[in-house]
């Protein structure tokens, strides 16, 4: 189902960038357990795993100076995953996967380095995309 609204959204959004100017932005219509929707195509917001989200959602709740910088998604070896950039250098930044388990800390720490067991992170990581950044 999922799939389906995201290919809707996307043929929605492709016509209307071909129509000449239009005021009102252009609008799909959800069928949801009988109960129609309607949603701007502006405020579809790409997927983040459930599991990631939660984590975001308590790191809003978090003091400021206390909350991650970022969480960014990567493709490393051919999956999606997401680092953490903790708010100092002295911590260790974390990488989950998509369901949420730490893969381990790639970087940050006293060294640096972090824990040792991503030492290819940086130079395997590709299709960087910033999922949530904590406001300034």
């Amino acid at each position: 189902m999922k799939k389906l609204l995201f290919l809707l959204i996307v043929i929605v959004a492709c016509s209307s960038f071909q129509k000449k100017k239009t005021k009102q932005p252009a609008s799909v219509t959800v069928q949801k357990k009988k109960v129609k929707k309607t949603v701007p195509v502006t405020d579809v917001k790409q997927t983040v795993p459930v599991a990631i989200q939660k984590r975001i959602d308590g790191y809003k709740k978090m003091d400021k100076s206390e909350q991650p910088r970022s969480v960014v998604e990567y493709e490393y070896k051919g999956n999606k995953v997401y680092y953490v950039n903790m708010p100092c250098c002295d911590f260790f930044n974390e990488l989950y996967d998509s369901t949420g388990t730490l893969l381990g800390h790639p970087d940050g720490g006293i060294t640096g380095r972090g824990d040792g067991k991503l030492p290819d992170f940086a130079k395997e990581k590709t299709k960087e995309r910033i999922v949530w950044k904590a406001p300034e």
